[in-house]
């Protein structure tokens, strides 16, 4: 059986790959990588694999932009430490949905799962469709007593900090979300918002102009409306994917 591994974590995919070895030397990885991206040139320039095991979180997006993109003619088992995810893996008819840390008798089970052909797979039209109507038009904040709708096309950008998630609208206010930025990232356009960090994602809409930084990194300078000391910083790591991203 030849999988392949999406993992933007090089730890957590090195441990599949230790777990595969020990456990089911009947599965070959023919491939792994950590990004949307990268699965996508992969998966086009490969024959299709037996199975694909794919963590939600990517690098410079979520599984789920592999779907939105190209056709996949391969069972998918999806692995995250996020539960939030398992109703967009069902839409796409995923195998199995693996919480982190996995277990073997549950990546035993998932395998056995694929071994077995027990795989229906919807038309690729109709997954784009079930996850197009998953991404929210507008968020609900709550404010004590209050609940103020914050439109997406308002959003500027949005962070983590503390372990809390926060929206910045267009006109500079900054609202606490109930969601964590792992889940929040899964309701938005990619098309129109990019994870430049793990605590960052921004609108395409709010970027003045960018700068390099040491390190390879890059400063966004936002427009007009944001004191200075708001400039937003795209992880080395993610470089090369939104630059790609603006020239789209």
């Amino acid at each position: 059986m030849k999988a392949l591994l999406i993992e933007d974590e090089p730890l957590a995919r090195q441990h599949m790959k230790s777990l595969l070895s020990e456990h089911f030397p009947e599965v070959e990885v023919v491939g792994d990588m950590g990004s949307v991206k990268a699965s996508l040139d992969w998966l086009k320039q490969h024959p299709a694999p037996d199975v694909i095991f794919m963590d939600v979180e990517l690098s410079d997006g979520t599984c789920f932009d592999i779907f939105t993109s190209m056709d996949v003619n391969a069972p998918v088992i999806m692995t995250t430490a996020y539960d939030q995810y398992a109703v967009h893996a069902f839409k796409v008819n995923a195998v199995d949905y693996l919480l982190k840390p996995i277990a073997v008798p549950d990546l035993q089970r998932a395998i056995a799962r694929v071994a077995a052909g027990e795989v229906t797979k919807p038309s690729n039209e109709t997954v784009r469709n079930l996850i197009n109507q998953e991404r929210k038009e507008k968020f609900l904040i709550r404010l004590n007593d209050r609940i103020v709708p914050v439109r997406t096309a308002d959003i500027a950008y949005l962070y983590s900090e503390s372990k809390s998630s926060f929206i910045v609208t267009v006109d500079g206010k900054s609202y606490v979300m109930d969601d964590s930025l792992d889940a929040i990232a899964g309701n938005l356009n990619p098309d129109s918002f990019f994870r430049i960090s793990r605590s960052c994602i921004i609108s395409e809409g709010i970027i003045d102009s960018i700068s390099k930084l040491m390190g390879g990194r890059l400063r966004i300078t936002l427009k007009k409306g944001f004191p200075d000391n708001t400039d937003l910083t795209v992880s080395r790591a993610r470089v090369d994917d939104f630059l790609k991203w603006l020239e789209k």
